[in-house]
């Protein structure tokens, strides 16, 4: 089974705090995401987003502050509740605030990758590939994050976040 995290940029103003409109949405926004995703309005994790948290959260160990709980900023948002009348609740859907798109815009602007790497790098290689094959998926892939976050963040958007199963 693939599993994907979709992430769209969208002005705040422009989304509807429902369920079934946020599922159409981004459904057409999945429809579209070739487009989307050369605009810069649009990035997704596939399969590996698991991964791509463990990556991250080895920030929580470089950036301890004593006393501060740590959150992971590109993973923040507020769940979008489906009507107990819809007959499938799927996809799960989050809206990340234009204020958690600037944090996370400022901590990938500020992470470091090779350190990220040089914590969890061993642990994320997969099957069948070398350390420097997997290095430069996760490298691109943060780069990609980072434009996008930055991105969205001067805009002022929101980013709605939807997981496709």
């Amino acid at each position: 089974m693939s599993i994907r995290l979709h992430l769209r940029a969208v002005a705040e103003s422009e989304i509807r705090d429902d369920h079934t409109w946020l599922a159409a949405f981004t459904s057409e926004a999945w429809d579209n995401h070739p487009d989307a995703y050369a605009a810069g309005s649009a990035a997704s994790i596939d399969k590996i987003w698991n991964s791509v948290d463990r990556l991250y959260a080895a920030a929580r160990v470089l950036e301890a502050d004593a006393g501060k709980p740590w959150t992971l900023p590109i993973y923040g948002g507020r769940p979008v509740a489906h009507s107990a009348d819809a007959a499938l609740p799927d996809p799960p859907l989050m809206i990340l605030e234009p204020q958690g798109v600037s944090r996370a815009a400022d901590f990938l602007a500020r992470v470091s990758f090779d350190e990220l790497w040089n914590v969890t790098g061993a642990e994320l290689v997969g099957p069948g590939q070398d350390e420097p094959q997997a290095e430069q998926e996760f490298l691109g892939l943060h780069g990609h994050l980072r434009a996008f976050c930055t991105r969205a963040a001067a805009a002022g958007h929101a980013v709605v976040k939807a997981v496709w199963a």
